[in-house]
């Protein structure tokens, strides 16, 4: 990942696409300005300067006033590579470009700008995941998660069988070391059992809450079945600009 950003989940639909991201605006702090560039020309080729100033022969030749523009075009650089703006616009024009040589057409690929909602808490990332890899299903085009193809949920049991971890994906909590690093605060397994009671729910609205074995942790997160059965199947005309609990809306 070029990006400081961690893919939480996705789902590619026949028609548009949902992303939970995280950035890490730590992480980039702590770039060297090295890498910095390193990562920005993978993405461009950047300017004369920057190109210079990754060669140890050519910086020794560069003046003050040289260095000063580059250490200030590496400002914004770093910026750029923790910005959801630039993330989607790269990826956007990357699936139009592609789409449009398979059909051998050029134009506008995309209806209008992407849309996003900030995630404050684990509760609303987790509501918001659940939303995104139970997509297939709701449309009708998947009956489970496992044949849920083009989500990272399928990714992730996929890879989990092989006993690997998607590389591209924030991991969960038994993966890694969350004191280390970053992770999904729920076990895959309880993730997968989530999924599987939230559809089944869905599915059968008549199902009474105690027959959800996950209900508790629903109840947990701040949700009563309803609003989490809400959050589920109408996640993005639930919620604003903003997704969180009211103690923590309330200083935003």
């Amino acid at each position: 990942m070029i990006f400081s950003i961690d893919i939480c989940a996705y789902a590619v639909m026949s028609n548009h696409t949902h992303i939970v991201m995280c950035v890490d605006q730590e992480k980039a702090k702590k770039w060297t300005n090295e890498e910095v560039l390193l990562r920005w020309h993978k993405l461009f080729k950047g300017t004369v300067l920057t190109r210079q100033f990754l060669e140890q022969y050519s910086r020794a030749k560069m003046s003050e006033a040289e260095i000063k523009t580059v250490l200030s075009t590496i400002n914004i650089y770093r910026k750029r590579l923790i910005d959801i703006s630039w993330f989607m616009r790269l990826l956007n024009e990357y699936i139009a470009r592609k789409a449009n040589k398979e059909d051998d057409c050029t134009g506008r690929f995309w209806e209008g700008r992407f849309k996003s909602q900030a995630l404050l808490d684990e509760s609303a990332l987790l509501a918001c995941m659940a939303y995104v890899d139970l997509n297939p299903i709701r449309a009708n085009i998947a009956c489970h998660i496992v044949s849920s193809r083009y989500t990272s949920i399928h990714n992730r049991i996929v890879k989990k069988q092989k006993g690997h971890h998607p590389s591209n994906l924030m991991p969960f909590r038994e993966d890694i070391n969350c004191l280390q690093k970053r992770c999904i605060p729920i076990s895959l397994y309880n993730y997968i059992k989530l999924l599987e009671e939230t559809s089944r729910k869905q599915h059968q609205s008549h199902l009474p809450a105690e027959n959800i074995v996950t209900y508790s942790f629903i109840r947990d997160a701040g949700f009563t079945e309803m609003q989490w059965h809400k959050a589920t199947t109408h996640f993005e005309k639930c919620y604003g600009n903003f997704v969180g609990k009211e103690a923590i809306l309330r200083t935003k």
